[in-house]
Parts: structure tokens; sequence; C-alpha cells
């Protein structure tokens, strides 16, 4: 028993000691609290605030009887305010802040909490820059910043092909922030913000009027709003009596407006929903669950104003506070203690002749540690899961809901997240997604009403109402004005390419205005490449004209769907060829003609075999057999035999050779015409492999790209170029290149085309070696390039187009034979060798055939050769050469002399069996016996 006392007593003994070792937990905790209290976000919030603190001390399972106590501080929508009761509230010895709800508050106030080492959990601000490493004090308890939500709006613009938004935002750092990051978004996804409109944060009615008069002369019809819930309502009132609330407009909202809707219940203010009717709108989206419902529930309850709810803000604020509240008990838990120290700097200066009582600030001693336990922070809230990324300090998996507004409510048109984008299907947490596999090109969303009450989305743009025509910069040329060039017509410029660009603007369902501006000296064809890099500069925002299609262009400029099919081609001087005596041979190679007479032979020496035995055509003496043979192989070639082939064997060659004769005559008179028509060329050069292995001079258009195409892609050296004028084309060829001409010119086929309908001593050689267009060049992401492209292929489909080129491109005299291939080849054994090769097949079965059948008739003509072969070993010579001899004069035999023989001799066999039957019978007869 006294042993078990004394155990009793050390256990005693050593539970006094860690409770005395463990500091006792404050009866008490404050937390301060920032915001505007008479505004949208202020009022959900502070009842959120109040709500949340009643129910962290109503649980026992936090704080474990410390009460926690908050001091709300009202901004009143004001950095300097701010700043003042942001102070006030670290007098009264805070732990934590939560808010402020303004960005450019939360700037100002991070620098106080920074010395002071308060956390500030933010329920409102979210300016990305708040994220940087210079507030680290700063934690964002909303979920998502200003970078994720303007990546939902560039999805949503992306989403319906708009390239271009002009964005009307508050004139801080709010509004600055956002408008950046919507920047950093649509350029990653090629657009652009094409017009910003800041608004002073105190604007007046007049001030927001005169904004939109400058949006509303802007190209761009989709207007993204950026602005605070108090003020934004003021946008759409003055945009509708703009009349921008009408069809063809867009207006995208973020956040803000669906907690200014959320805070007044539609069915009470429905002079707001007339203001925005089919506006689409970001709201943080938030699951539903019991206690978000009850927490909307108890909030409307609790107000004065029974057609107030809570917004998505009140619902952070409400969470903010629990992450404080659970962020202190995990702390104390921890053995953390609650103290307060002097700062020496903020000392000196109260000592000083400061009167603004700076030594009564005390730096948290422990906020460190309490910063460390708020990033920890994992628990399931209103909002839903509350986890913190280190990175940004904000909570993960940001998500939105995208609403459209429409009669007395919104609609909810899908949701928008960090990891599936757009899409109809709720949110899921990350690691959800990466498990299903959820794909990010699968964008989707429900259809919109847009203003105007249309549902087909608006195209998103017009021209600009600014007074300012479209400026389109047109190629002065000199030479083939027909494309295009100066005159003197009202627009300035005629040509093919204008009409083609005036007769698809034409078919646009919207008007445009605009205006030719020529682009040369009048002196040389201008640089195409500097006109099109004049477009990319926006000296001219389109180009219109001869302008092809290449590579290095289309990096810098966008061009519409090509008008005119162009490349590159090799033209060169040719002159006639005049007719050789022996110009008959040529078609042919000498193999080929080698082959053709030895098969003319052949077959005719098959037909023979097969019809010797049967035809007496093919019989007399053999003169007379091989001059049939000759005759008859010799004849076929012009279907002129006369004799007649009776044997199905022989009629079977005959009709595969007679196949292969009307091939190869008719190759051959196409062959000699070509010969006998074809003009040679004067530089030997046949095409692009002979241009490169020459050290000939080589021509190019003044202003064309083949220049730096033969340069950069051919590899020829730029001495071997000579920069030509098409007018200097015929006289630079007759030269040639050893008296300063040239050995061909490399141009364009459009150029080509025109020159030798008129020119008819020249002609292309081998083949186009590149394929492009022409196109008409506009500014990147102009979506006028799209519009132009489908009027242009509507003009291509009802013959428009064709109609504007013969007008202008009309054929001269040398078209006819424009397209004669300069070179004649020859043809060769291996163009032919199947046919000689089926023709050969069938001789070799006919003969086969043939020869089996013979054997067989020798075997029973003469039965015992074969005998006599077995019993006399070895056979002698004479006998051997007898036989040989025997088969000989068989195989000469007629058929019909065959088949009698082969008949009698069948008859004598049996007659013979009989006699000897009848003698076998009487030798054993009874008379005998």
């Amino acid at each position: 028993m006294a042993a078990e006392g004394s155990a009793l007593l050390r256990v005693l003994c050593l539970c006094s000691v860690l409770a005395l070792a463990l500091p006792a937990r404050p009866p008490n905790v404050t937390i301060g609290a920032l915001f505007t209290f008479d505004s949208v976000i202020g009022r959900s919030a502070r009842a959120a605030v109040d709500l949340a603190v009643a129910d962290v001390n109503r649980d026992a399972a936090v704080l474990n009887g410390t009460h926690l106590t908050v001091f709300a501080q009202d901004t009143k929508c004001s950095g300097f305010v701010g700043t003042i009761q942001a102070l006030q509230l670290m007098e009264k010895e805070v732990v934590a802040v939560v808010g402020p709800q303004s960005s450019g508050i939360a700037h100002v106030v991070s620098h106080v909490v920074n010395e002071l080492h308060v956390p500030l959990i933010s329920f409102a601000a979210t300016d990305p820059a708040l994220a940087s490493g210079q507030y680290p004090y700063f934690v964002r308890a909303i979920r998502g910043d200003d970078s994720s939500q303007m990546a939902a709006v560039a999805d949503i613009v992306t989403y319906y092909g708009w390239r271009e938004v002009s964005v009307i935002y508050v004139d801080n750092d709010y509004g600055r922030g956002g408008v950046d990051a919507l920047g950093d978004a649509l350029e990653a996804k090629r657009g652009k913000v094409s017009f910003k409109a800041p608004i002073p944060p105190d604007a007046v009615a007049a001030t927001v009027v005169d904004l939109l008069v400058q949006v509303s002369m802007m190209e761009s019809r989709v207007c993204v709003v950026h602005v605070s819930p108090d003020s934004g309502l003021a946008i759409f009132d003055a945009a509708r009596s703009l009349d921008m609330m009408a069809s063809g407009y867009v207006w995208i909202a973020t956040e803000w407006l669906a907690a200014a809707v959320d805070s007044t219940r539609p069915a009470a203010d429905h002079r707001t929903m007339s203001l925005i009717q089919g506006v689409v709108t970001l709201r943080q989206y938030t699951p539903d669950s019991g206690a978000k419902r009850s927490l909307t529930s108890r909030f409307a309850t609790g107000q004065r104003n029974r057609s107030a709810a809570v917004n998505a803000y009140g619902l952070s604020a409400y969470d903010a506070v629990w992450m404080a509240a659970r962020a202190i008990d995990a702390f104390l838990d921890d053995g953390g203690n609650v103290t307060f120290s002097i700062d020496p700097r903020l000392q000196q200066e109260a000592n000083g002749s400061s009167t603004l009582r700076l030594d009564s600030l005390r730096v948290f001693d422990q906020g460190e540690q309490l910063l460390q336990k708020v990033m920890l922070a994992n628990f399931t809230g209103v909002t839903g899961d509350v986890r913190f990324s280190a990175a940004t300090r904000s909570l993960v998996d940001p998500a939105y809901e995208v609403l459209n507004i429409g009669g007395t409510g919104v609609r909810r048109v899908g949701y928008w997240s960090n990891h599936s984008r757009l899409s109809v299907a709720a949110p899921t947490p990350t690691a959800t997604a990466r498990k299903n596999g959820t794909r990010v090109d699968e964008q989707r969303l429900y259809s919109v009403v847009w203003p105007g009450e249309t549902t087909s989305p608006p195209r998103g743009w017009v021209f600009p109402n600014n007074g300012r025509l479209l400026r389109i910069g047109v190629p002065y040329r000199t030479t083939y004005k027909q494309f295009v060039s100066k005159d003197g017509s009202p627009d300035g410029a005629s040509g093919y390419c204008i009409d083609v660009f005036k007769a698809a603007v034409a078919l646009l369902p919207y008007p445009v205005p605009f205006s030719f501006i020529l682009f040369g000296d009048g002196v040389k064809n201008p640089s195409y490449s500097d006109l099109v890099s004049k477009v990319a500069d926006n000296y001219f925002d389109a180009a219109v004209g001869d302008v092809s299609i290449v590579t290095n262009r289309t990096r810098v400029v966008d061009f519409t769907q090509p008008y005119v099919e162009s490349g590159l081609v090799i033209l060169s001087p040719v002159k006639e060829r005049s007719s050789s005596a022996w110009a008959f041979l040529k078609p042919f190679t000498l193999g080929m003609w080698a082959v053709t007479g030895a098969f003319f032979l052949f077959v005719g020496a098959v037909i023979w075999v097969l019809e010797h035995r049967f035809n007496p055509e093919f019989r007399g003496s053999p003169r007379k057999q091989i001059v049939t043979i000759f005759w008859f192989s010799f004849s076929t070639m012009f279907f002129a035999h006369r004799e007649n082939t009776v044997s199905s064997l022989g009629r079977f060659v005959l009709l595969i050779w007679l196949f292969v004769v009307l091939i190869i005559n008719s190759s051959y008179t196409a062959s000699l015409t070509s010969i006998l028509t074809v003009q040679q060329l004067s530089t030997g050069i046949q095409g692009l492999d002979g241009l490169l292995a020459s050290a000939d001079p080589i021509g190019y258009q003044v202003g064309s790209f083949a220049k730096s195409y033969i340069m950069q892609e051919l590899n020829v050296p730029e001495s071997r170029l000579r920069e030509l004028n098409i007018d200097q084309y015929a006289t630079s060829l007759k030269l040639g290149p050893h008296n300063g001409g040239v050995a061909a010119i490399v141009d364009e086929l459009p150029y080509v085309d025109l020159f030798l309908s008129t020119n008819c001593q020249f002609k292309t050689v081998g083949q186009e070696f590149t394929k492009s267009g022409w196109g008409f060049a506009f500014q990147r992401d102009s979506p006028l390039a799209v519009d132009l492209s489908t009027a242009i292929l509507t003009l291509s489909e009802n013959g428009d187009l064709q109609r504007i080129h013969d007008k202008w491109l009309s054929p001269g005299q040398c078209a006819s034979s424009q397209g004669t291939d300069v070179a004649a080849d020859r043809l060769n054994l291996s163009s032919f060798w199947g046919l000689f090769l089926i023709s050969g097949i069938a001789c070799f079965i006919a003969l086969l055939v043939f020869f089996t059948r013979i054997l067989c008739q020798y075997g029973k003509y003469n039965p015992g050769a074969d005998e006599v072969a077995e019993e006399e070993s070895p056979v002698r010579r004479p006998e051997k050469l007898r036989s040989i001899r025997d088969l000989m004069t068989f195989v000469d035999m007629k058929e019909e002399e065959v088949k009698r023989a082969i008949r009698r001799k069948s008859s004598d066999d049996r007659r013979d069996r009989s006699i000897g039957s009848s003698a076998g019978a009487s030798s054993f007869s009874p008379s005998t016996v």
C-alpha cells in the first residue's frame, strides 16, 4: 500500500509540474475587422462576421473556453481613413485582422501589419499584386484573385470567337490590377484589350457618359466592366441611355455585379434588373451545403431589410473569421502565448516631437507563428474546402459560376475553374479532376440571351464610329497595271485586285468605309514586303493588291482566303526546232525499237506454230512459210494481215498482241506529233534542277519575294540575280546569259501567264515549284479578314471571280500554246514492259498447251515407240534419230491426217484383239479334246 501511495504521489506531482510549465489559455482573444460599413460588400460582411464570431464562441470545440472578441472599424472607402482605422485597431492589441474589402486599402494596411506582425486575412481584396513577397502577412481568404477571374473572362471571350475587348474599370489599384491581368490572359489566347476606359472612383454621371461615348466609337462591341458594386450600376444606366444595351453589344461584368444582384433580391428591385438585361457576369462558386443554407437563412432573418441577402463576399468573410479562430486555437494548443512588445523605432518617434501616440502600437511577438497556423488551415467552410496555396497565400481551386441576367433573375449557363475551364458541370477539386481525367479542351456553355433579347452570339465588333476610314495600302505598279495601279477614278486605284476587293466588300452584311492609299514612287514597282510591314506597323489597316501569301508575311499579318492561285515558275526563251529526215525514229529509243521488232517476229512465229497444222495458209514450201511469218508479223502493226487464224490458241495470242500493237501505235503517233511540233529551249534549261546546276544569271521582278526565296531557300548567290521590270523580260531573255541578259526568269505564275499571252517566243519550263496565292493583308486578329475570306469563297462559287478575271486578264494571241511542254521525252521500254510481259505470257501458255496436246496425240499415233525404247537399251543412235524424224514428221502433219491415222490405228488394234480372242477359244473346243 505504501508503494502504491508513493507512485500516485509522483504522478500528481508530475501533472502539477506540467500544468505549471504550460501557459494558461487567455480568457479573451481580440481580432479586428476592416471594411466599409455602408457598402454592398460591407453590409454583407458585417453581418457575416458577427454571425461567425457568435458561432465560434458557441462552439466548445474551438478555442476551448477562450472568448473571441472582434473590433470592427469603418474604412469609408478611403485609403487614408482605412490607414487611420487600421492603426486604431492595432492599439487594441488584436492578433489578426479580417479585411479589408478594398485592394487599395489592403496595399496600405499591409505595410502596417508587416511591421506589427499581425496576419491580415482579406475576404474581398483581389488585386494579384498583393500575393507578392512584399506583403508576407497578407492572406487572401477569397477563392481566387483577379488573375483567375480575368482568365475566366478571357476564356468566355475566346469561346465565342472574339479577339478584342474594351475595358471599363475603376481607376485605382483594384481596377488597374484587373485590367493588367485581363490583358495578360487575352494575350495568351491571341486577343487583346483594344480600349481602356478608366473611371475615377468619385466620377459623376456626366463623366461616365463621356467615357461610354468613347467606348461606343471603338471597333470592339465586347465590353468588360470591372468596377465596385456600389457604383457599377450607374455604368449600365448610362449605357442604356446611349442605346448601348441594344442588340450587337456584349457586356461581361466581373464578380462585383453578382455581389450587387445577390445583395438586393431581384424581385425587390425591378429597375436594377432592367438595366442589366443580357449581361454575363461571374460569381464565386460555393458548393451547396447545409451550413451554407443555414447561414443564408440566419442572415436573412437577422436583417432589417428583408429584401437583402448574403453575397459571396459575405460567405468568404464568415469563413475568414473561422480561419482566424482555428489558427488561434491551434496556436494556443501548441503552448503559444499572446504577448506584445514595443517597437524601439516607434518609441523613438514617440519620445520626439510627434503627437501621433505611436508608442501605443505594439508588435505581436507571436505573429509569425500564428500566420503559419493560418496557412495550415484545412477545414470545410460555407464556401467549400478551405486550404491555402503556399505559393500565392490564396485558397486553392478557384472557381466561378457563369451567370446570364435576364427577366427578373439570373440563370447559370456554366462554370469556370482553373483545371476544367468552361464547363456545364460543377467544378471538382483539382485532385479529383486529375483522377477522372477531365479534358480542358471540352469547352462548353449553355445558350445565353444577349442584350436585345437575341440568342445568337453577337459578332463582337463593328467599324469604329469615329469618322476615320479604313486606310488601305495599294501598290503603285508601273507595269502590268491590269492587276492594280493608280488611275483617275474617285477611288484613286483600279485593276483586277481592286475589283475583287470591292466585290467582296459588297457581300459583307455591314458597311466598310475605306480609302485607298498608293504605296510606291511610281517609278518602279514597290517592295511588297515593305507594304506588308506597313500593315503590321499599323501604318495601314490593310493591303489590297497582288500580295503573295508567304510564310514570313503570315507571321506579322493575317491574310484572307487566296483569290488567285499562284506560285513561282521558270520562264525561258525557246526557238523552233527544224525537222529531221529521221524524225520518225525519234519517238522510240533504240531499246524500244529492238524489243518491239523482236516481239513482232516472235509473235509471228508463235502464230505460225499454232496455225501450221490447222490452217492451209500457213503451209507450203519452207520459203513460203518463212515469208508468211515475216509478212504476218509486221502486217499486224497496221491490222492489215490477210491470213485468218482458225485455231483457238492462235486467236487468243493474236487478240492479246493486237491490243499491244494498238497501244504502241497510239503512243508512237502522239510522240511523233509532239516531236514534229515542239519548240526547243535556247538555253537548255529544262527545270529547276538545270537552273540551279548552271552558273548563268537569273532574273526576277522588282519588288517580288522571288529574290528572298531564291537566295534563302534555293541557296543561289546574290551575284547571279538580276532585278528586272516586266518590260525588260523579253529583251533580257533574247540577249541570253552571255550577252548581258539572263538565262531564265523566276516569277509568279499570274505575271508569267500575262506575259506569255503576248510573247509567243517564250515558255515556262519544268513544274511550278512553290504553291501559294494572292490575298488581302490585314493586321493580326482583324475580324475583317475572316469575313472577307467568306465573301471571296462566295465570289468563287457564284462565278463572279472568274468574270472579274476575264474582264481584266483576257487571254492573248499566244494563250492556246501556253500549255505546250517544251521538252518531248522519247518513249522507252520502261513505259511498255508490262504490255510485252502480258503478250509473252500469253504466247508461252499457248505453246505449252499446244505441245502438250501434240505429245498426247503422238502417244496415240505411235504407241509402240515407248515399248521399243524400253526393250532396246541402250538405243542405237540411228534409231534415235529416226524417232526424232518421226516426231518432226508427225508435227508437220495436218490435223485431219493425224486424226484419221489415229482412228485407223485404233480400228486395227480392235480387230487384232478380236482375232486373237477367237483363236484362243478354238484351241480349247471339245472336238479338239
